[in-house]
């Protein structure tokens, strides 16, 4: 076998295990991006099924508030309903500003802030906006990561060969939903 043929086909090999390489390497980027999303559903799911308890804890002191709980009863509907990360993070920011209404009603009630059914809510929701915070910076690291490796040269020529999309931030949009819920009184 003449040098040449050698060469080629060594040239041959390497770019085909490069290929398999870069290819593979997108595979775990999009699982982790998934994996990361999925996260983030998990926490938003806890939050969702603790606002009807939250809103049911505050009717009971608070009951002629009714459109702050018709607010984010709505809010928290469309927050569920909502696909993508787009979508979702605005169903999100409507929905923490419903729930800061939520709160700035009950600190009017001094015997609502006391009661043990309320201060426990309050901390499993900060527990839990926490988690979705750390759940958001984990899956807009992935989507970093994805969308660095989709457009950086050689690993785009991959990315376009196999079809291989970016994904959406999941981002806080106006200065106003940057502010964390109070859930403290």
């Amino acid at each position: 076998m003449p040098i040449y043929t050698s060469v080629i086909i060594a040239a041959l090999a390497a770019i085909i295990l490069w290929l398999v390489v870069a290819y593979n390497r997108f595979i775990r980027l999009k699982k982790r991006t998934e994996e990361a999303w999925s996260d983030i559903d998990v926490q938003l799911k806890r939050r969702y099924d603790l606002i009807p308890n939250l809103v049911e804890t505050v009717k009971g002191y608070a009951t002629h508030e009714r459109e702050a709980f018709e607010n984010v009863t709505r809010a928290r509907a469309q927050a569920i309903s909502a696909q993508g990360a787009a979508q979702k993070a605005e169903a999100e920011n409507m929905l923490s500003g419903a729930l800061k209404s939520l709160f700035a009603v009950a600190e009017a009630y001094p015997q609502l802030r006391a009661s043990e059914n309320f201060s426990k809510l309050q901390e499993e929701l900060a527990d839990t906006e926490n988690k979705i915070q750390a759940a958001r910076r984990f899956y807009n690291g992935n989507v970093r990561d994805l969308n660095t490796a989709l457009e950086v040269f050689p690993s785009n020529i991959v990315a376009k060969i196999f079809s291989f999309k970016s994904a959406e931030f999941f981002e806080i949009k106006g200065e106003a939903e940057k502010e964390p819920v109070q859930v403290k009184f």
